[in-house]
């Protein structure tokens, strides 16, 4: 009866796969871990970077030339955005003054040799990374500057009470090397401004409009800190 228990067992265990000694006692086998992960698993039908590739840019190395041409691109945050102030003055001069500030932050660093815009006609209604790196090609450009930038007033302060209003913004920017199409550096900041109407603005809304600029003037300050500091790397 023993015996025939010790060849149901061996029989079990050799059904399952595991060795067993001569004695019909399973082995001791050495444990084996799973090949790494290095690649993707998943089957992406929209992919526009291949698994290949991938690998090689996570792998390569990569440095931003020594000398920089540089363009800016500003996106709109809205569609209509463009269209609805553009025939607004201080909305106007409020954009040449973010573009001024931007230019002079990077003509600071000696790396830079020239700043320019790209002109809204090369960039399309819809632009994607691709449309704005071959526009910046047209202009020989090292590399594209990609801002984009939001501000508002802050919910209890929009009945434009006596008290101060006070605003906030917040701008997004990255840096794109058009030679590799890489984003090299890519920052966030958000700032807030408060302050009270002055006697020479003509309502409420021309205040508000003021105290959002300076706002956006303090988020481009603090990004100019950010990439001086990175092109001395």
């Amino acid at each position: 009866m023993k015996n025939t228990l010790y060849l149901l067992l061996f029989l079990a265990l050799s059904s399952c796969g595991i060795k067993t000694t001569g004695t019909g006692y399973p082995t001791q086998t050495a444990y084996k871990p799973d090949p790494p992960i290095t690649k993707s698993l998943f089957n992406d039908q929209s992919a526009t970077i291949s698994e290949e590739n991938i690998q090689k840019i996570l792998d390569g190395t990569y440095t931003l030339p020594q000398n920089l041409r540089v363009s800016l691109v500003k996106l709109e945050s809205t569609q209509n955005q463009r269209y609805y102030y553009g025939n607004n003055e201080q909305y106007l001069k409020s954009q040449q003054a973010y573009l001024d500030l931007f230019t002079k932050n990077f003509k600071e660093s000696n790396r830079v040799t020239t700043v320019s815009q790209i002109p809204d006609l090369l960039i399309s209604n819809n632009p994607t990374f691709t449309s704005i790196r071959e526009a910046a090609v047209r202009t020989q450009s090292d590399i594209v500057v990609i801002y984009s930038i939001n501000s508002d007033l802050y919910a209890r302060y929009k009945l434009f009470a006596k008290s101060d209003i006070k605003a906030f913004a917040t701008t997004q920017l990255i840096i794109l090397d058009v030679r590799t199409g890489l984003i090299p550096f890519s920052t966030i900041v958000t700032k807030e401004f408060q302050s009270k109407r002055q006697e020479n603005e003509v309502n409420e809304a021309e205040a508000a409009n003021r105290i959002k600029n300076e706002a956006v003037l303090l988020t481009i300050q603090e990004i100019g800190s950010q990439i001086r500091a990175f092109l001395k790397k």
